[in-house]
C-alpha cells in the first residue's frame, strides 16, 4: 500500500495537471454552446461506435438461434400455403378432401453431411420429439435435399440425394413426362434422369421438377436443370444428365415434409404388391 501511495505522491504534478485540463475542458464545454455541441457529438458518435460494435458481436454469436426461429416460421408459412394453393379436382365431388394429398412441414438444420460415398447421408439436429419421422421429404430453399431414413429421440437420418439407392420420382416441367431421377455416384453436382422415352421432346435447359406421385414430396420442388439428352446406348430410353439445384457442400438448413396419407398409402401399395418409389 505504501508503494501505491509513493507512486502515486511521484504523479502528483502529471495527476494535478489532468485534474485542471479535465476541470478546463467542462468550464468550456459548459459555458460555450458550440464547444458543448461539438463534444457531446463526439462523444455520441464514439458511444454509438461502441454500441454498434457490441450489438455485432452478440448478433454473429445469436445468428444459430436466428436461424432456428427463422425456420420455425417459414415452416408455419408453407403450412398456411398450401391451404392457399391447394388445386381441388375438377369434378367437384364430395371426395375432395379424401384424394387432396395433405403435408406438414418442419424446420432443421444439418448438423453433418457426406459428399465423397456413393451412399451419402445427412444428419439433422431434429427427432422424433420434434415430430420427424421416417419417410419424410427434405427440401431446402434450392430444391430436393433427400429422405429421412432413421429417427431416434434428438436426431435423424436422411438418404442424401446424392446416394446410389435414392430414387425420386420427377419431371420435366415443360412437357409433363416424368420419369426418375438417380444419381449415379460420381460428380456431387449431377445426377441422370432415366426411363425418359425417345420420343420425348427434352432439351437442354429444361427443368426438372418433383411430379408428385411419390407421396413424400409436394408437386413442384425443384430438382434441377437438364445439362445434356443424348440417344444413349438403351433403345428405349433418353440418356439425361441434369444438374442439381441443391449445392450440397454449401446446405445447412432444411425443410421436412410429411405426407399425412404417407402410412395408409403405403400400406395399400405393399398390399397390391406395387414397389412405391420415393
Amino acid at each position: 500500500m505504501l508503494r501505491i501511495l509513493q507512486f502515486l505522491y511521484s504523479l502528483r504534478s502529471f495527476l494535478l495537471f489532468v485534474l485542471l485540463e479535465v476541470l478546463a475542458i467542462s468550464l468550456i464545454v459548459s459555458n460555450n454552446s458550440p464547444q458543448g455541441a461539438a463534444f457531446f457529438n463526439s462523444s455520441n458518435a464514439l458511444t454509438g461506435s461502441v454500441l454498434k460494435t457490441r450489438s455485432d458481436v452478440v448478433d454473429f454469436f445469436s445468428l444459430a438461434e436466428a436461424n432456428d426461429a427463422l425456420l420455425s416460421e417459414n415452416a408455419r408459412l408453407l403450412e398456411q400455403l398450401k391451404s392457399v394453393n391447394s388445386i381441388p379436382d375438377s369434378a367437384k365431388i364430395q371426395l375432395d378432401s379424401l384424394l387432396e394429398a395433405q403435408f406438414d412441414f418442419k424446420g432443421a438444420r444439418i448438423i453433418s453431411n457426406s459428399l465423397r460415398f456413393a451412399q451419402n447421408h445427412i444428419t439433422l439436429n431434429k427427432g422424433s420429439k420434434d415430430g420427424v419421422k421416417p419417410g419424410m421429404g427434405v427440401f431446402n430453399e434450392q430444391g430436393v435435399v433427400g429422405r429421412v431414413k432413421t429417427v431416434n429421440e434428438n436426431f435423424s437420418v436422411v438418404i442424401s440425394l446424392l446416394n446410389t439407392e435414392m430414387n425420386l420420382s420427377s419431371k420435366i416441367k415443360s412437357t409433363g413426362d416424368f420419369g426418375t431421377t438417380k444419381w449415379d455416384g460420381k460428380d456431387s453436382g449431377k445426377s441422370k434422369l432415366l426411363y425418359i422415352p425417345r420420343h420425348v421432346n427434352a432439351s437442354q435447359g429444361d427443368t426438372i421438377v418433383t411430379n408428385g406421385y411419390s407421396a413424400v414430396f409436394p408437386e413442384g420442388i425443384l430438382v434441377g436443370i437438364i445439362e445434356s439428352v443424348n440417344q444413349g446406348a438403351d433403345p428405349n430410353y433418353l440418356d439425361i444428365v441434369i444438374n442439381l439445384s441443391v449445392d450440397f457442400s454449401r446446405a445447412h438448413y432444411v425443410y421436412l415434409v410429411e405426407n399425412t396419407q404417407l402410412a395408409e398409402l403405403d400400406t395399400l401399395t405393399k398390399q397390391a404388391e406395387i414397389e412405391n418409389e420415393f
